[in-house]
């Protein structure tokens, strides 16, 4: 930082003091601060709806990658009892099933979807940083044209004997103003020009997520539908009727009652 950027750092602290003191009036824009408010909404839910969008596919990849490995071992499990049972054959063509699914995913999904939803939010995300910093150099020139006025207010209540000095502090009042109304205006007019954009921005992203999520579901409904008919129709029919919760508890039972499993 300069030595005039130094200066201008201080006077500005100085004059921030001043007025919470009550010593420098401070400039109130409400129709600035209302345009603010609801940027700082935006702002906000644009940076949730980044971090959630890329935690929910993260979490998708993890749900194929854990039905994989969930997949494996079911294969593993049943195969090792019998190969040529229908739970073998069941489990078999479950682990084909997600194995095309976490490829599927992987070919046909994964791709569109950073493309059409994560990487339009992150473009999105990065003005924020530019906005704020117009904000900000906004602020520091409001800071700028309160001092100015401030001085300018006590010259004209108690003239100086340099008769230079009212002049300088008007022109100084002045320039800080127009610099000061410039950027104010600028942002009360383009903020909300910003915040009507943000539904024909996100229309196609939007869009683009239900059809993935559509996509994902039928193709794993076919897929998976398919590795039923290994099972026998007493299976799906005792599911059906909430018969398989009791079958379970007898096996629980069996298992209870050998002695590795703490049974007498």
């Amino acid at each position: 930082m300069s030595w005039a950027g130094f200066k201008k750092s201080v006077n500005r602290a100085g004059t921030t003091l001043l007025q919470k003191t009550g010593q420098i009036e401070r400039t109130v824009d409400r129709e600035f601060e209302d345009e603010e408010a609801k940027y700082r909404v935006f702002e906000k839910e644009c940076q949730a709806l980044q971090k959630d969008s890329k935690a929910y596919w993260d979490a998708m990849r993890s749900m194929t990658s854990a039905q994989t490995r969930i997949a494996d071992t079911l294969e593993t499990f049943y195969s090792a009892a019998d190969r040529t049972s229908e739970g073998a054959m069941a489990g078999h063509a479950y682990k084909r099933s997600v194995d095309d699914l976490d490829t599927s995913f992987t070919r046909e999904l994964d791709g569109p979807y950073r493309t059409t939803i994560l990487e339009p939010l992150g473009k999105m995300c990065a003005y924020f940083p530019v906005v704020n910093e117009h904000i900000t150099k906004r602020n520091k020139k409001m800071l700028d044209y309160d001092s100015s006025r401030s001085k300018l207010r006590k010259l004209i209540d108690k003239p100086s004997e340099d008769p230079t000095k009212l002049p300088r502090a008007q022109q100084e009042h002045d320039e800080s103003k127009e610099l000061f109304d410039l950027l104010n205006e600028q942002l009360i007019t383009e903020l909300p020009q910003l915040l009507d954009l943000r539904v024909p921005y996100f229309d196609p992203s939007f869009e683009a997520m239900i059809r993935m999520q559509a996509k994902f579901a039928e193709e794993g409904y076919e897929k998976l539908s398919g590795v039923q008919r290994y099972f026998a129709d007493n299976v799906r029919d005792d599911y059906a009727a909430g018969q398989l919760d009791a079958q379970v508890e007898s096996v629980l039972q069996e298992m209870r009652e050998l002695s590795i499993c703490g049974g007498n």
